[in-house]
């Protein structure tokens, strides 16, 4: 089985549970640390041509990460297209079994028990917490309806403020973000890499939580130690 994958969090869970089966990759795909594959460019924006010249028996795709007419192309040459759909966590260990079958995977991963394990076992934050969770700036943008990342947040305990929004990633005027005095500012470092010095600052009279961008987004062997990493952060920001 040969396989390129278009999602750094897919890569990562079919390196490691089927060992050789990536023959391509993202150059986003930064998991495993090892991966030596060759690299077909963004995720927005692959080489369709260097795809297509890996001969791959399965490309992997999420209908979020990925743009349609990139997949339609692979489509017309021939190449069997496999499209993940993540909104929530029990969806994302469904499609990793989908996705781990179709690559070959001859067992279930321990990983992927573990994971499951994990999360059933959540004790999420009593009381619960808001939050307003960006992941861009100049605009500002956040988290809205109908995430992976914001149910992840929500089963920890953290309701963000822009869950119903009309928006999955809605653009919001730092100071409406500021207005809304949420219990805390969630900054991931992905994909705005947010840091101790480029996000906190422009929320001066909020708890800002940094946080781990694999761990609240990616759908793979980081959802194992997931719910720890996550609740480490936030509780310490709102200490």
């Amino acid at each position: 089985m040969r396989v390129v994958s278009l999602v750094p969090s897919l890569t990562e869970a079919v390196a490691v549970s089927v060992p050789g089966a990536v023959v391509g990759a993202t150059d986003w795909c930064t998991h495993p640390a090892d991966l030596a594959v060759t690299r077909v460019g963004g995720t927005k924006n692959p080489r369709t041509d260097r795809i297509v010249a890996l001969a791959p028996d399965l490309v992997i795709a999420n209908e979020e990460e990925n743009r349609e007419p990139d997949l339609t192309a692979l489509r017309a040459a021939g190449i069997e297209v496999l499209v993940t759909e993540v909104r929530d966590v029990p969806q994302a260990f469904r499609e990793l079994a989908r996705v781990l079958q179709a690559c070959g995977a001859r067992a279930r991963p321990r990983w992927l028990d573990e994971a499951e394990g994990a999360w059933a076992a959540v004790a999420p934050f009593e009381p619960r917490r808001t939050a307003v969770v960006p992941i861009w700036r100049r605009p500002w943008m956040v988290l809205g309806r109908d995430t992976f990342a914001g149910d992840v947040l929500a089963r920890l305990g953290v309701d963000h403020l822009h869950a119903t929004h009309e928006d999955r990633y809605p653009k919001i005027p730092l100071q409406e973000l500021r207005e809304a005095v949420p219990d805390l500012v969630v900054l991931p470092d992905e994909p705005y890499r947010f840091t101790a010095d480029d996000g906190p600052e422009a929320f001066p009279a909020l708890p800002c939580a940094l946080v781990s961008g694999r761990h609240l987004t990616w759908y793979g062997p980081s959802l194992a130690e997931a719910p720890r990493v996550l609740a480490e952060a936030l509780r310490a920001a709102g200490r």
